[in-house]
Order: C-alpha cells, then sequence, then structure tokens
C-alpha cells in the first residue's frame, strides 16, 4: 500500500484535447484553473499540505513519450510517485541527470520502489533498430543499439519485425533496470540495510495495461558479482 501525507482525491476533471488554434495556451491555463478548483472543491487543504513537502514510495524511470504518463498509467496522485523520463528510457551510467534524480530519489525521498517501465511502439528503440542515422539522437540512441548487439540471437529469433521490436524494447528495458542495481547509489542503499526494490515492466499503448517482466532485485546477491563493491 503506498502512503501518503493527505486523503486521496478523484481528479475527475475531463480531459479534452488540446486545441492547437489556441496559440496563446489560455485554453491550458483555464484548464489548470478547472483541475485545481475541483480538487480542493473536495479537499480544501489538499495543495497547502502537498507545498509541505513530498514522501512519495515509488521512482519511475520511463520514457519522455507522450502516450505513458507515469501518474495515469498507475492512477496515482500529486505525492505519490517521482518521475524521471528521457527518450526510450534509458539508464546510463554516465547520465548525470538520470543518476542525480537517483540519488536524490532513493538518498533523500527513500523511496523503496524503483520502476523501470519501457513501452512497445517505441520510437527511440525503432530508431536505434533502423540503423538509419537521424541526428544529434543517433549518439543517445548508441546504448540502445549496444543492447541489440548484447541480445541479438535473442531478438533475431523473433518470426517478423514486430515481434523483434517488441523483444528489444523488453531487453532495453531490462538493461535500464540493470543499470540502476548497479550504480553506486543503489549499492551503497543495499549495504545500509535500505528497504529498496528495483523493477522492469513494460507498458503495452495498444491495451494501456503495464506488465512485469522478467527481472526484479531487492539485495547484492541479485546483481552481478562485478558489480558488487566489497569494500
Amino acid at each position: 500500500m503506498i502512503e501518503t501525507p493527505h486523503p486521496p482525491v478523484s481528479c475527475n476533471v475531463v480531459h479534452e484535447k488540446f486545441d492547437p488554434a489556441d496559440t496563446t495556451l489560455d485554453q491550458l491555463l483555464e484548464k489548470n484553473h478547472a483541475w485545481a478548483k475541483s480538487i480542493t472543491s473536495e479537499d480544501p487543504a489538499f495543495f497547502q499540505n502537498m507545498a509541505l513537502g513530498q514522501t512519495p514510495k515509488i521512482l519511475w524511470i520511463g520514457c519522455s513519450d507522450s502516450r505513458v504518463p507515469a501518474n495515469q498509467v498507475l492512477q496515482l496522485g500529486p505525492g505519490e510517485i517521482f518521475v524521471h523520463r528521457n527518450i526510450a528510457n534509458v539508464v546510463s551510467h554516465t547520465d548525470m541527470s538520470c543518476l542525480s534524480v537517483l540519488q536524490y530519489s532513493i538518498a533523500v525521498l527513500k523511496v523503496e520502489h524503483v520502476i523501470v517501465c519501457g513501452h512497445y511502439n517505441c520510437g527511440g528503440v525503432a530508431a536505434a533498430y533502423s540503423r538509419k542515422q537521424v541526428g544529434l539522437i543517433d549518439n543517445w540512441l548508441r546504448n540502445i543499439k549496444d543492447v541489440y548487439k548484447m541480445n541479438e540471437a535473442a531478438v533475431n529469433k523473433e518470426q517478423d519485425e514486430t515481434q523483434r521490436l517488441r523483444r528489444l524494447v523488453e531487453c532495453n528495458t531490462i538493461h535500464s533496470a540493470q543499470n540502476v542495481c548497479y550504480s553506486t547509489i543503489v549499492q551503497d542503499a543495499w549495504k545500509q540495510g535500505q528497504k529498496l526494490t528495483v523493477h522492469a515492466w513494460v507498458h503495452d499503448i495498444a491495451d494501456g495495461m503495464a506488465r512485469k517482466l522478467d527481472f526484479q532485485a531487492s539485495r547484492p546477491s541479485d546483481m552481478e558479482s562485478i558489480y558488487v563493491n566489497e569494500g
């Protein structure tokens, strides 16, 4: 059960599509104000309590894709999930932005779960698989090409390109979850006895469902020994 510092609210605001003709974005502000009013009508102190701080128990590392918003996928309200997103949910040992989020959420917020969630029909994964030059992002996609290289046999044994891309999405997600575990941040937390589990999930945009992949770790023994610091 996720603990929250405030009673849950329904957030039942009707979602309307953005009107591209609204060049001033006034429509977005109106929607925001309507949402805020609906929340305070249910709980007048909701935002005052929210301003006091956050105590999320989950860190979500997902793709920047607009079709996979963490709060809506998991049906969680404000303050219940800490989020980091980038192209194709890549966790790299040299990405200071991602590592900073990981450090803050684990060492300061004391989250108990890290969910790395990929999704099928991922444009970043498809671009990496295509072998076509896209632009600056090609440097980022090298991370996924490395994953493909390591899992080439498993990916290529799938019967068609659609299935191969789905498998590569899964491999990329598991690889990123493993990199979370291999980080000194997670290693230190486990050494200190902190309760922390890392999960690999995948979201299917076609049916809205998130599913567990074959990876979960909650202790150093779940990791490859070369990545475990003994000192």
